[in-house]
């Protein structure tokens, strides 16, 4: 079974915008990816979501890994995979979707709390497991489980996690991280996003620093 590995990105950072609308997508896209940000996650309980992704996907250079959160269905998935995007984000385990999302190349995230959940998304050859909700596991939670995972899978928290906390989870060796309330929130404009995307990558950057030095 061959894997779609998630991209080595400098900063795995997902921007997760819960609720965005389509005419707000430009604005708020080319902030995230002038401030420093290479991915970013459209959930499809959104408004009009896919033509989000559409513009986003559109507007994003080389290297920008653009797609969907909250993903179902297969039909959801084919239809993410028809508009351009290459990142699929679930809240659960569903093999048949990361199966079907693997063949079409697309880097897979699927959500998951408990060893059992994590054992079966690798096995069913995810990229990255998104552990959520991060904040109850915390670091030590998703360290204990990580113990009987692949190696070499990349780990994300997700859910409570922000600039404030991001040194508690690189000490662990997580690096990988979704960004959701502490970065966007609906009716918030491009310049307040811009500003704590600014905040989100300087603390990133500085806990990474404290590890590495």
């Amino acid at each position: 079974m061959s894997v779609v590995p998630f991209p080595p990105m400098k900063r795995p950072l997902v921007a997760i915008l819960r609720g965005v609308r389509p005419e707000e997508t430009p604005d708020i896209v080319s902030a995230l990816i002038d401030s420093g940000m290479t991915a970013i996650e459209i959930p499809l309980n959104s408004p009009d979501p896919f033509r989000s992704i559409e513009i986003a996907v559109r507007m994003s250079p080389a290297g920008i890994l653009v797609g969907a959160g909250t993903v179902l269905t297969l039909e959801a998935v084919e239809r993410l995979h028809d508009i351009g995007g290459r990142l699929l984000v679930s809240p659960n385990v569903d093999p048949e979707i990361i199966a079907r999302a693997r063949a079409l190349g697309m880097v897979t995230m699927p959500g998951v709390f408990t060893a059992t959940e994590a054992l079966l998304a690798a096995r069913a050859g995810a990229s990255c497991l998104k552990f959520f909700p991060a904040s109850v596991l915390g670091a030590a939670g998703i360290t204990a489980i990580r113990a009987v995972l692949p190696p070499d899978l990349v780990i994300a928290a997700v859910g409570g996690v922000s600039d404030r906390n991001f040194a508690d989870y690189t000490r662990a060796g997580i690096v990988a991280f979704g960004l959701g309330s502490s970065l966007y929130k609906p009716g918030m404009t491009a310049a307040e996003i811009a500003v704590r995307a600014k905040a989100s990558i300087d603390a990133y950057d500085n806990a990474i620093q404290q590890v590495d030095g």
